[in-house]
């Protein structure tokens, strides 16, 4: 999503496009994967006084609006991400702490037994999996 349909779509819901607005997204889109603390980090190289908890009500705000998703990567803070680039699983190596994405389609099989035994509809777009990967197994 580009910075023109950011402006759009908050305009749209009825929003206006305030600098802080628009330096978390540019920041969330850096970062790809950010907690409050390191999207803070990030909107202060350019804005100094963009304190933790507007970083914190604006993530909250553009969540609602659909910009934006989180996911939990570990047992601290919530990784937000771009809501229009989140159609993927994360794979979290409890070894070296890497953090990879992969295409949903590949917990088809999951998704299949929860629907078949269950009548569950999962949606892993939001589903992170701990494990070892390669390197450290």
């Amino acid at each position: 999503m580009t910075e023109t349909q950011w402006h759009e779509e908050l305009r749209a819901k009825g929003y206006r496009v305030t600098p802080q607005r628009q330096l978390v997204l540019e920041a969330v889109k850096k970062l790809e994967h950010g907690t409050p603390e390191e999207i803070c980090v990030k909107v202060r190289q350019t804005a100094r006084g963009v304190n933790i908890s507007t970083v914190y009500r604006t993530l909250e705000l553009l969540e609602e609006l659909g910009m934006v998703t989180h996911t939990h990567l570990g047992h601290g803070a919530p990784t937000y991400h771009l809501a229009a680039e989140a159609d993927h699983v994360h794979l979290v190596c409890r070894g070296c702490g890497e953090v990879s994405e992969v295409r949903p389609q590949l917990a088809e099989g999951l998704v299949k037994g929860l629907d078949d035994e269950l009548g569950f509809e999962a949606d892993v777009r939001h589903l992170t999996v701990f494990g070892r990967c390669r390197k450290c197994r």
